[in-house]
């Protein structure tokens, strides 16, 4: 049979009673860059449709998909012996029209010689003037159809309006285009654009900056823009413009980042995510480990100084790694680091402080 004595019983409740050990972390104010990502559009800085002007048939092409072209560099050459005709007939026509208005010219001067004369009245030389006045405007009109002819005739060699890519080319030798049929696409990705749209809250965000910090410093931040495959792109990009309005259903605006492109890398119409940072003073870092979450509040313990548990209350701005940016503490309040189910409101613990650079580890390995 075991004896136990009431020695031993006290020694038990007294271990019994005795505070758990819990690890605590100081909070203390710190400024930090945060990264914000927003999916983007990519577009390039120059994306035209190269359409017919003319109907025929495409006879040559001259560059072929995915082609570096110059500006005013032939692309195709339609069909133009339609085209040709009319310019051969409308230069008759001006032919005729002149000769018409010297003929007119020389009756003029030969009345003038007869009226000087006395030969004859004025009205005949008058009548004469009124002739080479119609086979002057003959000659205008002349020249308007030769001109309208010639450029009819040189839209049938397509060229490229700018430096550029060709894009997919669908007609092939031998098709027959319309006025207005799409050739191609011609790219110019020298540089791009990266649109992306912000809430109404991040644009009253953004224009108060403006207007404490200057647009200037604004736009010279830079950006950078996270590819399809999450590699940062090495060049970085500068804003340059918003739109006008927000967008009807979703209340989003779009801002507009310009990216170099020297390699050609990027493509219009490629995928990404624009990366900024935004510096936030006297925030405090709490690990998502420390803290419980119930609707739409955080909670964390914290610790009073008589060491014991109060919970209280939080509304993260946003996380940050394995982190919730907050406010609303003070520098030196004391939270439960780890443990957080072994307590619970009104507990009495005995503090185990973490190393400031132990509690912040993680979060360099998160980001």
């Amino acid at each position: 049979m075991t004896m136990v004595s009431c020695g031993d019983g006290e020694g038990r409740r007294r271990k019994k009673d005795k505070p758990l050990s819990i690890p605590v972390m100081e909070l203390k104010a710190q400024t930090i860059d945060v990264p914000q990502t927003y999916v983007c559009d990519i577009q390039a800085v120059q994306f035209v449709e190269v359409r017919a002007k003319v109907e025929g048939f495409v006879e040559e092409i001259y560059v072929d998909e995915g082609e570096e072209v110059k500006k005013g560099q032939a692309l195709f050459k339609l069909n133009s012996s339609e085209l040709g005709e009319i310019v051969n007939s409308s230069k008759a026509l001006l032919m005729q029209e002149r000769a018409q208005a010297q003929a007119a010219r020389l009756e003029v001067e030969r009345l003038q010689i007869l009226v000087d004369k006395k030969i004859i009245t004025d009205s005949e030389l008058e009548l004469a003037k009124a002739k080479l006045e119609m086979a002057e405007s003959g000659i205008l009109q002349a020249e308007s159809m030769v001109k309208n002819a010639e450029t009819g005739l040189s839209y049938s060699v397509i060229r490229a309006p700018f430096d550029g890519i060709v894009d997919r080319i669908p007609f092939k030798t031998g098709s027959l285009v319309s006025p207005g049929s799409l050739m191609t696409h011609i790219t110019d990705i020298s540089e791009i654009f990266a649109y992306y749209k912000v809430n109404e809250n991040e644009y009253l965000r953004y224009m108060r900056e403006k207007q404490e910090n200057g647009e200037e410093e604004l736009l010279e931040k830079e950006i950078s823009l996270v590819l399809s495959d999450g590699n940062v792109y090495p060049y970085k990009g500068k804003l340059e413009t918003m739109e006008a309005d927000f967008e009807t259903g979703t209340g989003s605006i779009a801002f507009r980042v310009r990216f170099p492109n020297p390699e050609g890398l990027i493509k219009h119409g490629a995928s990404g995510k624009v990366m900024m940072t935004n510096e936030m003073e006297q925030v405090y870092l709490i690990p998502q480990k420390s803290s419980f979450e119930i609707q739409e509040y955080n909670y964390v313990y914290i610790l009073d100084k008589e060491n014991t548990v109060k919970v209280r209350s939080f509304k993260p701005i946003r996380r940050y790694g394995l982190f919730y940016v907050a406010e609303g503490f003070e520098p030196g309040d004391k939270i439960i680091y780890e443990g957080i189910q072994q307590v619970k409101d009104g507990s009495v613990i005995t503090p185990v402080n973490v190393p400031e650079q132990e509690a912040y580890d993680t979060l360099y390995h998160s980001l």
